[in-house]
């Protein structure tokens, strides 16, 4: 059976238009408005990211480290995300939900754990911007065997050689960084850059998403 991660984005092919992927951090800043956000706007996305908030976001920026404060000052836990996520996907505009967060989160929590309460839930995929190529060959796998899409990324800085490794072992997504710096920076690079990147790993694997 498909994830539904890879029939969202081979519908927005059909349709000739790229994917409409929204990120929110869970939580932000209650968990009953968050949910309702998500809720909201999700009749006309195809994927949602949910960002797992926490205490030290290294790879985020202002914007989303605020967001985050405010989520943990309100009380989030992991338990409570699983619980917002099940919420979600009952109704019936939800779409696949990817949780995107920190690697420790998930060490502390167990990985196995981790994997189960995120099939439980309803979770389609996973985003962990810490656990890089090689190094998260093992927990991919797991992922792989639960049926949740572990998105691997790709830097502006990755070698060809480097890129055909994590695109052979990618799952139905990979998460292309479009420049060096955190999330929600101003834009640094032109938009032919980000393209030719693109382009890079299109001609590498036409069909990846």
């Amino acid at each position: 059976m498909k994830n539904t991660i890879d029939i969202a984005f081979k519908k927005a092919n059909k349709q000739n238009r790229p994917a409409l992927i929204s990120y929110t951090v869970c939580g932000d800043n209650n968990k009953k408005t968050s949910l309702e956000i998500l809720k909201s706007i999700s009749k006309n996305l195809d994927i949602v990211e949910w960002g797992v908030p926490h205490n030290c976001p290294t790879a985020d920026g202002k914007e989303i480290q605020n967001s985050s404060y405010r989520a943990l000052k309100n009380g989030i836990k992991l338990n409570d995300i699983f619980q917002m996520v099940k919420k979600y996907k009952n109704n019936k505009d939800s779409k696949p939900l990817i949780l995107m967060g920190y690697y420790q989160m998930i060490f502390n929590y167990g990985e196995k754990k981790f994997i189960k309460e995120c099939k439980k839930a309803g979770v389609n995929g996973l985003i962990v911007v810490d656990l890089s190529y090689p190094d998260n060959k093992k927990f991919s796998q797991l992922c792989k065997k639960n049926s949740i899409c572990f998105v691997q990324l790709i830097a502006p800085t990755t070698n060809i050689k480097r890129m055909k490794e994590i695109i052979k072992i990618s799952h139905e997504m990979v998460y292309m960084i479009s420049m060096i710096s955190t999330t929600g920076s101003a834009l640094k690079v032109t938009t032919k850059k980000i393209m030719k990147n693109y382009e890079c790993i299109k001609k590498i694997n036409p069909t990846k998403n």
